[in-house]
């Protein structure tokens, strides 16, 4: 008769045999690896189930599209007030508390715009700036959460497949979004997106507690019930070399990024009208033209990052090491408006930019997450979630004074644009090999390449 162990042992051994067609997963390592990726596909999912519902709810009112455009800068200076809050329950709390007590409060919300707007009070703009600092502090949350449980050697190993959980939910959510809208309506989905937040925190809490008896042990798992620091978020950032050249990072990133998805629009826009000049296309379709040229392109950009983060991303990590991946993107991103300025036209442009924004989606964003892995507890907790919530939006407003200054000053065209951009890529690159090198200090070197 099999001794119970070795039965318990099989199902495990099988799984991990099963996942190393991805990614290289140990013996033990499968079952922690699974919950946490079906973890955060909940809460991707539960952001795209609602996301239609910010759409509908902003731009049904009296100058939505404007409100849109301003509604980052606000969230910008919420988030000065709001990461020093985090700071402060991260001072009090350990870190299961500490999480559940952020998610909990995020569950509750959506239920209440839902019974605020059936009683016909506008919450278009509230809701807007909920769920975009939403975006924000839970996933960040979730993956300093992750960072707390791996040393840099399994983390470096295992982050590529968690983050297909991430992936593979936003497609999900969409998608769901996209059917139940037209049978339950929109602000039903508030509903729904709450209950799946709220799944994807039971099985936190699940996660947490067999945390202890995984194979992989969290390398600061002694302290898991203490509280994280006391210091400020913004003071952990600010007197961190290596955390404010990740803020520093990030932000040129976004800036890059939120700038170049305004040159694809401008072509896309630009191409509309090219085609209506043509006869080619009548004028009260050029709305159907540009929202059926962004379907297409957003599902090519989601399925090639879903394969990247599935099948390249480990490996790529595995050969190259942080420190050279966290500099492919820039490098292609070179490329890309390099190409924009050469060739301006909406036929290339929308290639060059599907290689760019696959990559970001997948590469860049696990490459990003592993920077974190030889930080403190305080540094994770408190660094990560303030990095990623207020250094983006910072990039995106210098993207947003970028594009006004272009426009209404100097009268850019498309090559103009990228060859601003081309510019700051060049910064980001400089930051990434200056991050990677620290990196690669941080960390020793027999870990760099396991």
């Amino acid at each position: 008769m099999t001794p119970p162990a070795t039965a318990a042992a099989r199902p495990s051994r099988l799984l991990e045999r099963s996942l190393r067609l991805f990614t290289d997963v140990r013996d033990g390592e499968g079952p922690q690896v699974l919950l946490l990726a079906l973890n955060v596909f909940l809460i991707l999912a539960a952001y795209y189930v609602m996301k239609p519902v910010r759409e509908a709810l902003i731009l049904a009112q009296p100058g939505g599209a404007e409100i849109k455009s301003y509604a980052m800068a606000v969230q910008a200076a919420m988030l000065l007030a709001i990461v020093p809050l985090y700071g402060a329950l991260a001072r009090r709390m350990d870190r299961r508390r500490l999480i559940n007590v952020v998610t909990l409060f995020f569950i509750a919300c959506p239920p209440v715009f839902y019974v605020l707007s059936g009683r016909g009070i506008g919450v278009g703009v509230a809701f807007f700036l909920w769920l975009g600092i939403f975006s924000l502090m839970v996933i960040a949350q979730f993956w300093a959460y992750c960072n707390d449980l791996y040393t840099p050697e399994a983390g470096k190993r295992l982050f590529a497949l968690i983050a297909f959980g991430a992936s593979s939910g936003a497609v999900f959510g969409a998608f769901i979004s996209g059917h139940l809208i037209h049978v339950v309506g929109v602000r039903p989905l508030m509903l729904v997106g709450s209950l799946v937040l709220g799944t994807s925190l039971v099985l936190f809490n699940l996660i947490d507690h067999f945390s202890g008896r995984t194979v992989v042990r969290p390398p600061h798992a002694e302290d898991a019930a203490k509280g994280l620091g006391d210091r400020n978020p913004f003071a952990v950032v600010l007197q961190n070399r290596y955390l404010l050249g990740i803020a520093l990072l990030v932000l040129v990133l976004n800036w890059v990024n939120a700038s170049g998805e305004y040159i694809l629009g401008r072509i896309v826009r630009e191409g509309a009208e090219a085609q209506v000049a043509a006869g080619l296309l009548e004028r009260d379709r050029t709305g159907v033209f540009i929202g059926g040229f962004y379907a297409s392109y957003f599902q090519v950009v989601n399925l090639l990052g879903m394969l990247l983060q599935l099948f390249v991303v480990s490996r790529l990590v595995k050969t190259l090491g942080v420190a050279v991946a966290i500099c492919v993107l820039p490098i292609v991103a070179f490329g890309s408006y390099l190409v924009a300025v050469l060739m301006p036209v909406l036929a290339v442009v929308r290639w060059v930019k599907t290689a760019e924004n696959s990559l970001d989606y997948s590469l860049q964003n696990t490459v990003n997450h592993m920077l974190y892995l030889p930080l403190s507890r305080e540094e994770k907790y408190k660094g990560k979630p303030t990095i990623d919530s207020f250094f983006v939006r910072i990039g995106d407003l210098f993207s947003a004074a970028t594009v006004y200054a272009g426009t209404v000053w100097f009268t850019l065209g498309v090559s103009g644009f990228a060859l601003m951009n081309l510019v700051l890529v060049g910064l980001w690159l400089a930051l990434a090999v200056w991050v990677g090198r620290r990196f690669h200090r941080l960390v020793p070197a027999p870990q760099e390449h396991p």
